[in-house]
């Protein structure tokens, strides 16, 4: 297993490929927020889309899940324990303000459209949500407000 690719598989290439095309821009491998031993295949950092492209063997796909028959319980137990962190990783990021979109390999072929729907979505969820005046306000390490001088020495002084 420690030969299997865990970064640019060629589902995530050809995804990857598409949505670059389409001029959407993102970060590869990007640590999830609270636990960086974990990250997103594609990461929309700025409106905080979270794209994981998801093998159907390793993450059992309720589709094309085959269930090995040597040692068939270590790999339940192996496959089961993927999707519990999956889980568990969709639930760090929606604490934190992201939202998750999981694709199976299957699905590259229609996965850009989803894609570029929900980072419409979630730009236009932003921008209506940025007209309050605490959104527009910067934040110190994702959480908490800065200062109003904190505010004003961020801010550039123009003559």
């Amino acid at each position: 297993m420690s030969r299997q690719r865990t970064r640019d598989t060629e589902p995530e290439l050809v995804l990857r490929r598409e949505l670059h095309r389409r001029g959407l821009r993102y970060r590869v491998e990007y640590p999830v927020p609270v636990n960086p031993r974990r990250s997103i295949d594609i990461a929309f950092v700025g409106i905080r889309l979270a794209d994981c492209v998801d093998g159907c063997f390793w993450h059992g796909c309720p589709a094309h899940a085959t269930w090995p028959m040597t040692n068939s319980q270590w790999w339940r137990d192996k496959i089961e324990a993927n999707r519990n962190r999956d889980q568990d990783t969709d639930r760090l990021l929606r604490e934190h303000g992201w939202e998750s979109l999981r694709l199976w390999e299957h699905e590259v072929a229609t996965a850009a459209d989803r894609v570029q729907v929900a980072h419409t979505r979630r730009r236009l969820e932003l921008q209506r949500g940025a007209a309050s005046p605490a959104a527009r306000r910067p934040r110190c390490s994702g959480s908490q407000p800065l200062s109003a001088r904190s505010v004003r020495c961020l801010t550039p002084v123009v003559k």
